[in-house]
């Protein structure tokens, strides 16, 4: 059997906008706003350098509905370039791309292979003894095994399975579209399991192998790390080597900051710097949208609450102060007080109820906020902005009404001592 290299990419979403980042910097969206396109400049590059006999794209090419069929045109321009350079590219449409309606009208090069989402299919390279099984969403929806339903392996060849599905127990936070189970796919006798959907790569198996490379490019806080693709060697029909090859163009990061035991403002200013330095050189030359939350245990953690907006206003100084191009894409609160015995020891009124505050469980003041929230969206207009707006209510109210409370009980014991 043939010896050769191929790239297995997966959720490209192309021209899909990095989630956070227009309506807060405009400045650094419009610096990084090609970031999909130029990943996937990236891997077209990979591909060829490495010298790939073809390109798996395993669902989620695009970020929904073409509406903008520019970003069609750039997929077809790309896809051709490897033609010119003897790749071939099989691809399969996920959930976010299934009911596209431009997809029919584009007119990929002849080294594009689209499978079917009527049945699942197979393709062959006979000079390779490759045989490529794999079968589009035929809707945005699927609930169906759509892996029952894949061809038996092809005798002699090394078989490669792509299949944009939620594999039970590694759905995440992704909706289980097409469930399967590894098991299913490591007993159905193919050598290599090109998978998509789960943003995060992951390796569910050996010998077959079943990967999940994650997505080509982040596209919000909840997507940090390096981002790319994998690059697969066989040797013989035999799987020698998976490489994971870093291809973003744009990365998220996030920085959990203990600042325990800071006395002085300055104390957390300077953890968050070192924090952002680390940040910056983990981002290897690449522009980095950086969420950080500041935790521990802390007698300032109430004053950190009431300077919040100041706070982050320092910390976006720090950014643009260092040689790496970093964004604070935002700035939370998880500190604590001191604990509820130290504040006891205070004899007054004021130390009783701020030793009260502090032992008051969050989740009982969230109990309480989901009752307003159901009264505030009566107020908002459905939009996914809507959403994120009471999700941020969600995360951060309780903890910060908490905070507010130690604060002001703080200052009036301070009054009352002047």
């Amino acid at each position: 059997m043939a010896s050769f290299s191929f790239l297995h990419a997966a959720d490209l979403h192309l021209d899909s906008p990095l989630i956070g980042l227009s309506g807060r910097s405009p400045d650094f969206a419009a610096r990084v706003e090609d970031a999909s396109r130029t990943a996937l400049d990236a891997l077209v590059q990979l591909a060829i350098d490495e010298g790939c006999r073809f390109v798996l794209l395993a669902g989620d090419v695009f970020d929904g509905d073409l509406r903008n069929v520019r970003a069609g045109l750039f997929l077809v321009s790309r896809l051709a370039r490897l033609r010119e350079a003897g790749v071939g590219v099989y691809m399969i449409l996920g959930n976010h791309d299934a009911e596209n309606r431009f997809m029919a009208k584009l007119d990929f090069s002849d080294n594009v292979t689209l499978f079917s989402a009527r049945a699942a299919h197979t393709a062959t390279l006979p000079e390779l003894d490759v045989a490529i099984h794999g079968r589009s969403f035929p809707q945005r929806d699927v609930t169906e095994n759509l892996a029952q339903s894949y061809p038996p392996p092809v005798a002699g060849a090394f078989n490669i399975g792509m299949l944009h599905t939620a594999c039970i127990g590694h759905e995440g936070e992704h909706a289980a579209y097409a469930p399967c189970s590894v098991q299913q796919l490591v007993n159905h006798g193919y050598d290599y399991w090109a998978l998509g959907h789960i943003h995060d790569r992951g390796l569910l198996n050996e010998r077959p192998y079943v990967l999940y490379p994650g997505n080509l490019q982040g596209r919000s806080a909840r997507e940090t790390g390096p981002k790319g693709a994998t690059l697969v060697r066989v040797r013989d029909g035999v799987v020698e080597s998976l490489e994971h090859r870093t291809l973003d163009a744009v990365r998220w990061a996030h920085e959990r900051v203990d600042v325990g035991g800071a006395a002085a403002t300055s104390d957390v200013l300077d953890r968050l710097r070192e924090a952002m330095e680390r940040a910056g050189e983990a981002a290897e030359g690449r522009p980095l949208a950086l969420r950080l939350t500041l935790t521990g245990e802390t007698p300032l953690h109430g004053e950190l609450a009431l300077r919040r907006a100041e706070l982050r206003e320092e910390a976006e100084t720090i950014a643009a102060g260092l040689s790496a191009d970093v964004w604070l894409e935002k700035l939370s609160l998880a500190t604590r007080a001191p604990k509820a015995g130290e504040a006891a020891a205070d004899p007054t009124v004021a130390g009783r109820i701020q030793a009260e505050i502090a032992a008051l469980p969050v989740e009982a003041l969230a109990e309480r906020l989901e009752a307003r929230i159901a009264e505030i969206r009566t107020r908002l207009p459905a939009s996914a902005r809507a959403e994120a707006l009471v999700e941020a209510l969600r995360a951060e109210a309780p903890a910060r009404a908490r905070a507010l409370a130690l604060a002001l009980v703080g200052e009036g014991r301070d009054d009352a001592l002047r």
